[in-house]
């Protein structure tokens, strides 16, 4: 499988390529900083164009590659090409890094948060590290879990946060499951509950802890979970991951929610911008234009914004709509996104005139994840609606149904789609991880 190395923070495309490596491409349209190599620099991040290497996916964005064939019908038994089970109970996504799989778990009963391994081609389970024993702070919303956010992978270590014993950790493990470090991020005070996921950039992880009990946005040194910088949040609920986006000529590192949208330097955390344009409490991951952000949140009040992103204060547009846990992306100069409620809508980015609207059922907190123009979104029944997106309207292709629950985002890489999903078995809750394939 070819190997893609990521170059952030990059100087210009040319200067990505060559560092790169014969064989080897940059992401496009960003830029390489050259600062000298030291005993502590975590190295390149790599990955394949075949991985899904943390969350929102390799661009960041939520949207898989357009090149893939994924399957559009499936069933317990038509387009499996294995399943495999979960223990524990957890909603953080699966990442997919070369030939492995990895994702958070949490038993409630034993106290215990872990991180799994699976073969990519097989579905066996490899490993499983087990990070905290005891600790767990069972308060919180009912549909919360202690393992609910996604990890990151740089193609040599993993990086997972859970909250434990009161505060939210930062740990990193080897490809096959040994800690290498642990940091404590900041103390924290549960009001829904705990599902932020680490982003990496550059020699960085970055990581945020928002909560009533006054949060922080962090960048942890990859290699040696040595904090870099810390930026103190507002004491507020608050649930988005951090999020590094290009957005006028410059990549920034955005967090929404607090009453407030801010733009931070991901390397020093300088706080590039910052202004009124979200609620208090957002779930979603930022998505952008190139020129405007786009926020939602739920409490207290529905809202999507697009805010110009520099540092002007400037709201293009706002509308009353409940995009509350689900995050949306953006195609081709229109905005997309799956309501709470289940109601597919389609914007014109620039000035937030609704094109479309349609029903599909059911509650939602899994995102949509679109292959081109064909959206895969799955409800918390389990329930997928394929449907062709465009300006013009939505088109059913298929609906699919795969157990009794999902709230985990699928996963859509190497045209295979990668689902967490749970099914009462026996009387009791169980979790399995399919990898669906045209056969």
């Amino acid at each position: 499988m070819p190997r893609l190395v990521l170059l952030l923070p990059l100087l210009c495309l040319s200067a990505a390529v060559a560092l790169a490596g014969e064989g080897e491409r940059a992401i496009p349209g960003t830029r390489v900083e050259n600062t000298g190599a030291t005993r502590n620099s975590p190295g390149p991040i790599s990955v394949s164009p075949l991985d899904w290497p943390w969350w929102r996916g390799p661009q960041r964005n939520g949207m898989a590659y357009s090149e893939q064939k994924p399957p559009v019908r499936w069933s317990e038994t038509e387009n499996v090409i294995w399943s495999s089970p979960v223990p524990g109970r957890g909603h953080g996504t699966v990442i997919v890094v070369g030939d492995q799989l990895f994702l958070a778990t949490a038993d409630e009963q034993a106290e215990t948060q872990s991180v799994l391994c699976y073969d990519r081609e097989t579905g066996k389970q490899l490993w499983k590290t087990q990070i905290f024993e005891g600790g767990l702070t069972k308060k919180g919303n009912a549909k919360s879990t202690q393992a609910s956010g996604s990890l990151a992978c740089d193609g040599t270590r993993l990086f997972v946060n859970f909250l434990n014993r009161d505060a939210v950790h930062t740990t990193a493990l080897d490809l096959e499951g040994r800690q290498l470090w642990q940091t404590k991020i900041t103390d924290y005070v549960v009001h829904q509950g705990f599902g932020s996921s680490p982003a990496l950039y550059g020699p960085l992880v970055l990581v945020s802890a928002d909560n009533k009990g006054g949060g922080v946005v962090a960048g942890l040194n990859r290699k040696t979970g040595q904090i870099v910088w810390k930026n103190d949040r507002p004491s507020t609920p608050n649930y988005p991951s951090p999020i590094v986006l290009p957005i006028g000529g410059r990549d920034q590192l955005l967090m929404t929610g607090c009453n407030l949208v801010s733009s931070f330097a991901p390397l020093t955390g300088e706080k590039l911008w910052e202004t009124e344009g979200a609620t208090t409490e957002c779930v979603t991951s930022t998505v952008t234009d190139g020129r405007l952000i786009f926020t939602s949140g739920g409490y207290p009040k529905n809202h999507i914004s697009a805010v110009v992103a520099d540092g002007s204060g400037k709201v293009e547009w706002e509308n009353k709509t409940r995009v509350y846990v689900p995050s949306m992306f953006v195609r081709e100069g229109h905005l997309y996104g799956v309501t709470d409620a289940g109601v597919a809508c389609c914007w014109k980015a620039a000035t937030g005139e609704e094109l479309w609207k349609e029903r599909l059922g059911g509650t939602f907190s899994a995102s949509p994840v679109p292959v081109g123009d064909v959206v895969y979104a799955t409800n918390e029944a389990g329930r997928t609606y394929v449907f062709r997106a465009t300006p013009a309207g939505a088109e059913k292709l298929a609906e699919n149904t795969l157990g009794d629950e999902t709230i985990a985002t699928p996963v859509i890489c190497g045209s295979r789609i990668y689902m967490r999903v749970a099914a009462q078995q026996d009387g009791k809750r169980q979790e399995t991880l399919y990898c669906l394939g045209s056969r």
